[in-house]
């Protein structure tokens, strides 16, 4: 992404924070995995919404009017050691040369200079309890600051996080967030396309997960947007499953919920298809309603319509459905009321997405459901979970676990499926299986 991007960011940033404020964040930490190996390290998602800088112990502060620049970048000093161990890193004449900090500080000697920083700023905006130290810190700065009182110096009389204004910001996508997002989408449709593909029973759901993975990096992205839920049988009525170790059976049904990420944005992608390439009579009856729900929910995601209408048209059709195929008995309207579908559909129809695959953004405002509006991405994923000792219902329902989801973008005047790129007709993957099976 340009740091073109990043500058229009900070500048509405700023715009909300206000001259005579001061706002901060810090990066993420490395962390360690054992001994001297670190875990792969991925930046926090608000810090690089930002800065766009992918490192470590590194702290972003926003002075809004200040005449030296109002963009200043703590960060680690360039260190030719660490260059040759680890690689490349930016270096204080980095932070301003590539990343258009307007100064750049030794992270180390941040308490020698933050605090002079805070000195006649009436507010501080920062993600409050996010950070131990950074909390311990900053109300330890400020405390000092006040004892010069006296001097004419004044301290931060207000704390506000930082959070309510930034993320309402990460809400609305960018034409440059969206272009990443629908990359991410792409790779992680052709991912699930070629689990699909490769499924044989026999095989264990390890190795579904590995050919997902490998499509993924052999598409150039490398990280994960979570860990993949590859659940075979009654596996897929674990929710957030991710054992991903046992052998896939003939006549079961195989949910796949993964997504990769492309530079920090997320795709979230389920689809549930036959191991041996064939829906069972039963298996053709709950997808069909899983799939029917998806469709009517999707419909209600349009500018200006709140955003539990999506969910509640999923209730709608899957209660009616069950009805008719004898899962539930009683009239549909009292059923929804009592909430008697959360036995077989306990989740909620989706989340919002973006550089976290449960993204950031309220979804109540004022305690009414927030309105859709362009620029929104989220996901759309209905669900029907039978478990396998459930003796309330026909034994031919049983263990079996259903979900669909895609990502869905809210356009001018309508939606768009960002992830419409992997079968989900039952026709179009059993099409699919039985051709590359042939081959």
């Amino acid at each position: 992404m340009k740091q073109n991007e990043f500058k229009r960011r900070r500048k509405l940033l700023m715009q909300q924070v206000g001259k005579g404020n001061i706002a901060l964040i810090a990066s993420a930490s490395s962390r360690t995995r054992n001994r001297d190996v670190e875990y792969p390290f991925r930046q926090d998602s608000d810090f690089y919404y930002l800065t766009g800088f992918n490192e470590a112990d590194s702290l972003a502060v926003f002075i809004p009017g200040r005449e030296q620049g109002e963009y200043i970048l703590f960060c680690r000093e360039f260190d030719e050691q660490k260059a040759l161990w680890e690689g490349a890193h930016a270096g204080l004449e980095g932070a301003t040369k590539h990343y258009e900090a307007d100064d750049s500080f030794p992270i180390d000697d941040l308490s020698d200079i933050l605090p002079g920083m805070l000195e006649n700023k009436a507010k501080v905006f920062y993600p409050m309890g996010r950070d131990s130290d950074l909390d311990h810190q900053l109300l330890e700065w400020i405390n000092n600051i006040r004892k010069q009182s006296r001097n004419g110096i004044s301290a931060p009389g207000e704390l506000v996080s930082l959070e309510h204004v930034l993320h309402e910001m990460r809400l609305i996508k960018s034409p440059a967030e969206l272009k990443l997002m629908r990359r991410a989408a792409e790779v992680s449709a052709k991912a699930h396309a070629r689990a699909m593909q490769c499924c044989k029973p026999g095989m264990y759901e390890y190795q579904v997960e590995a050919e997902i993975v490998h499509e993924f990096m052999r598409e150039g992205l490398r990280a994960v947007a979570y860990p993949s839920i590859v659940a075979g049988g009654q596996n897929a009525c674990v929710l957030h499953y991710t054992e991903n170790k046992d052998k896939l059976r003939k006549d079961d049904l195989l949910l796949i919920d993964a997504g990769v990420e492309c530079d920090h944005y997320a795709a979230d992608i389920t689809r549930t298809f036959p191991v041996s390439g064939k829906f069972s009579e039963a298996q053709k009856a709950l997808y069909q309603l899983v799939l029917d729900a998806q469709y009517a929910a999707i419909e209600q995601v349009r500018p200006g319509l709140p955003w539990n209408k999506a969910h509640d048209a999923s209730v709608q059709v899957l209660t009616k459905g069950l009805v008719k195929l004898g899962l539930l008995k009683g009239r549909v309207p009292k059923l929804i009321k009592d909430e008697k579908y959360k036995q077989f559909y306990m989740h909620r129809i989706g989340h919002w997405l973006g550089m976290d695959v449960h993204d950031v953004g309220d979804y109540k405002v004022n305690d009414q459901w927030r309105v859709l509006e362009p620029g929104m991405v989220l996901t759309v994923e209905p669900g029907l979970y039978i478990p396998a000792e459930c003796e309330t219902v026909d034994e031919k329902w049983r263990g079996i676990g259903i979900r669909i989801e895609d990502d869905v973008l809210v356009t001018r005047d309508g939606h768009e499926i960002l992830t419409g790129g992997v079968p989900k007709s039952i026709e179009d993957i059993e099409l699919l299986m039985r051709e590359s099976h042939a081959a």
